[in-house]
């Protein structure tokens, strides 16, 4: 880190602490875990909008290069969007925003209003590269088509993920159904796209719907292998000297139940080993961005052991979602 960020970051969390108590005389002490802090934010928040951008122009590939110029449509926000371009010839980048913020109002209130920020950006830059930004038409075969527009546009789908966002409003009402009505999030996707492709077939053709479904399944494989599911719930296991400060912040910050358990060192001699408590605690695939940030604000040492859950029942993580 160069000296000009470093005292720059240093300045900036002085001011902060400042801000807090007027009152008493702030220490370097005190200044420098905070511009730690700041820091590893920015650092998080530079590879999430990365990765979003990344996404987007994946994305406007797909759409632009393959399924936009042969009248193909996929399914989620953005098979709607497509559908309704082909009926009512409204611009695609005007219906991508129209039709995705009903889905983002409801991402405010069931998951938090930075996260329906960010996704409104997202959905933002990608109406604009798909208006302005101009990509050659790839193949006029309909197989191709179908399999690498649902590609590119899945891989973008996938990287807005990683970066704490999403394209396709659809996820986010699928989470919310999901909530309610005690089924999985993939079968509430898989009636969703059921009705998008059986108005594609009345309006365009049976064939053209087939397709669709073709490409439906191409972005949906593609977004598992890079975000592994968004329906998934991944256990996090943290093994840290800062236990105590972790588990503050699982449960204060992030509103999050752990377990604790009682662990030993096992490295070294025996006069080097000691006692430990061992955090478990389960999050979404959405959520383990934030998680990841915080954890390296306070020990970014910590031995975090990261495993796939397919479902879970009770507790807190579908009552209370992460701030």
């Amino acid at each position: 880190m160069s000296s000009f960020f470093s005292k720059l970051l240093i300045t900036i969390a002085r001011r902060k602490l400042e801000s807090k108590n007027s009152s008493t005389t702030i220490s370097n002490k005190q200044v420098l875990p905070l511009a730690r802090r700041i820091k590893i934010e920015i650092a998080h928040g530079i590879k999430d909008y990365i990765y979003v951008l990344i996404g987007v122009f994946s994305a406007g590939f797909g759409l632009k290069g393959f399924l936009l110029p042969n009248r193909f449509i996929d399914g989620g926000a953005t098979g709607i969007s497509l559908l309704l371009e082909n009926i009512t010839q409204i611009d695609l980048s005007y219906l991508l925003i129209l039709v995705n913020l009903p889905f983002l109002i409801l991402a405010a209130k069931t998951f938090n209003v930075k996260f329906a920020l960010r996704s409104i950006i997202s959905i933002a830059i990608l109406a604009l590269v798909v208006h302005y930004v101009e990509y050659p038409t790839i193949t006029e075969d309909p197989l191709l088509i179908a399999v690498f527009g649902g590609f590119f546009l899945g891989l973008g789908i996938g990287l807005a993920m990683r970066g704490g966002s999403v394209i396709d409003g659809t996820e986010v009402l699928a989470i919310w159904l999901s909530k309610k009505l005690s089924i999985t999030i993939g079968d509430v996707l898989l009636l969703i796209n059921i009705i998008i492709f059986s108005f594609g077939a009345y309006v365009l053709s049976i064939e053209i719907a087939l397709y669709a479904i073709l490409t439906y399944l191409s972005a949906a494989k593609t977004v598992d292998f890079v975000v592994d599911g968004v329906e998934e719930y991944v256990g996090v296991t943290i093994i840290s000297n800062k236990h105590e400060e972790l588990r503050k912040m699982i449960v204060e910050e992030l509103r999050r139940a752990c377990t604790i358990y009682v662990g030993k060192g096992g490295y070294g001699g025996q006069e080097e080993a000691y006692n430990k408590d061992i955090i478990y605690t389960v999050v979404t695939r959405l959520e383990l961005a934030k998680l990841h940030t915080e954890i390296d604000k306070i020990d970014a040492n910590a031995f975090i052991i990261m495993g796939l859950v397919k479902d879970i029942k009770g507790g807190m993580i579908k009552r209370k979602p992460m701030k």
